[in-house]
């Protein structure tokens, strides 16, 4: 075997070894996340706030009404209801640790939670992860803001998505006003100044 061909095989070697630490480590989702987020910087992801309040003032006669029948555990391990924060604004956005996308919109999540008034809008960040200590270890790791909660019961057929990210937003009447499936920067001034009219 040639020398040249022996570096080549180490060379190779040694890369596929770094790929496979970096993906078993799981790493590789905070670095797929990271670049995700250069991509949530750019705003082609983002829902289009207009658009949205064009589409619920035409749909005024025929609100969709939210199902308060989400059941949730949160962090120190009580059970919540979804029912308990009806009458307030309702962010839901499901997510999961193993989620590239979810990992790249989770700090303007926090960011914008950390500028609502939390007294009249709630933030529900629902894990999906099958172990629900690894959300919350990853909450405590980023110094998230935001309680974290995992499916208590299962969850409503409203809220069911073949896809995380997913986010929902009930108003304060109740109604189910907005469904965004994929990642965003829910951190905008337009987004967040959309949240205080409902």
């Amino acid at each position: 075997m040639n020398k040249k061909l022996k570096k080549h095989i180490i060379e190779y070697g040694l890369f596929g070894i770094i790929i496979l630490g970096i993906y078993f480590s799981g790493l590789h989702t905070e670095i797929i996340g990271f670049a995700q987020r250069g991509l949530l910087a750019t705003g082609v992801m983002n829902p289009n706030v207009e658009q949205i309040e064009e589409n619920s003032e035409a749909n005024k006669l025929t609100a969709t009404k939210a199902d308060f029948n989400l059941q949730l555990m949160n962090s120190k391990g009580e059970r919540v209801s979804m029912e308990q924060y009806r009458g307030k604004v309702i962010f839901i956005n499901f997510w999961a640790t193993w989620c590239p996308p979810c990992v790249a919109e989770m700090p303007s999540i926090n960011k914008m939670y950390n500028d609502i008034d939390k007294d009249k809008i709630e933030v529900l960040m629902v894990s999906f992860d099958q172990k629900f200590e690894k959300a919350i270890k990853y909450k405590d790791k980023n110094n998230f803001n935001f309680e974290v909660y995992a499916p208590a019961a299962a969850i409503p057929k409203m809220y069911d998505s073949p896809s995380i990210p997913t986010t929902f937003i009930i108003n304060s009447k109740g109604e189910l006003i907005f469904t965004h499936k994929g990642m965003a920067d829910y951190n905008r001034q337009d987004f967040k100044d959309f949240l205080k009219t409902l």
